[in-house]
């Protein structure tokens, strides 16, 4: 018989305490975690390294436009098939997942606004939907807010918030808003009014090879990818190893094709002295 009984314990079962996801994400830049919350609240710019997340439209808009001071232009506006594509997923099926999922009628918000009381034209295209590619409606979107420009006789501002150039799905059709928003800001030109583009990661293909690359004041967020066809397109074509950092804002700057890399958080204040001071 044991000296002592039996011992008497109770086990206890600790929960492990469950996180919730989409409380954090991780930089691509640095690799930090950082609380989801916070990178909002800093203009979604990782608080260690500085490197720029993707926004979308209605937040570039939320953060540089005066509160109820944008009235949007055509929102009602939204691609047809001309061209009945088929893949994959066809293009019908394609602009109803990306309208669902952003919540958009197509890749660019126009309208008017206000930046400081500085009134101002506005349009944002936003990457979410089909890459911020350039269809029919994306074109004739941004060409109307040219025309209102220039009606109103009031700056333009493009933020071109996509990695996307002409729209594959909808083939010459797309390629023809390149020309077509390109005209429309030689009239704006003409009529002797300021134009400031800013280009964000990425700006490729024929976005920049059209209105992105036309404006009075070009400005760029830092490190920003930014040409035509990618690095690696490039080298493979030219069978050249390309200089560090090449396409990237800083380079571009360097080589005359931007006026100023200004950072996220200082692309208002920017953006409203420009205008007092070259309208």
């Amino acid at each position: 018989m044991a000296l002592f009984g039996k011992p008497k314990y109770t086990v206890v079962k600790i929960r492990k305490r469950e996180i919730p996801e989409g409380l954090w994400t991780k930089c691509q830049e640095c690799g930090q975690p950082i609380y989801k919350k916070a990178l909002d609240e800093n203009l979604k710019v990782c608080p260690k390294c500085h490197f720029h997340f993707n926004m979308t439209a209605p937040e570039r808009l939320e953060a540089i436009v005066d509160p109820e001071t944008f009235k949007e232009f055509d929102a009602d506006l939204s691609s047809v098939d001309p061209l009945e594509f088929k893949g994959i997923k066809s293009y019908k099926q394609k602009l109803s997942e990306d309208q669902k999922i952003t919540a958009l009628k197509e890749a660019v918000i126009t309208g008017s606004g206000e930046i400081f009381g500085k009134r101002a034209v506005l349009a944002v295209t936003d990457s979410r939907f089909i890459m911020g590619s350039m269809g029919s409606v994306v074109g004739e979107k941004i060409t109307r807010a040219i025309e209102a420009s220039i009606e109103k006789k009031l700056p333009l501002v493009i933020i071109s918030g996509s990695g996307g150039g002409a729209r594959m799905y909808e083939g010459i059709y797309s390629l023809m808003q390149m020309a077509k928003t390109s005209a429309a800001l030689s009239k704006h030109h003409e009529a002797g009014l300021l134009y400031i583009s800013v280009l964000t990661n990425p700006t490729m293909g024929g976005v920049m090879a059209s209105f992105a690359g036309l404006g009075d004041v070009i400005l760029a967020e830092p490190k920003a990818l930014i040409g035509f066809a990618g690095p690696r397109v490039i080298e493979q074509t030219t069978r050249q190893k390309l200089p560090e950092g090449f396409q990237k804002s800083e380079f571009m700057l360097e080589h005359g094709l931007l006026d100023m890399i200004v950072p996220r958080k200082a692309l208002k204040e920017t953006l409203h002295q420009l205008i007092d001071y070259l309208s």
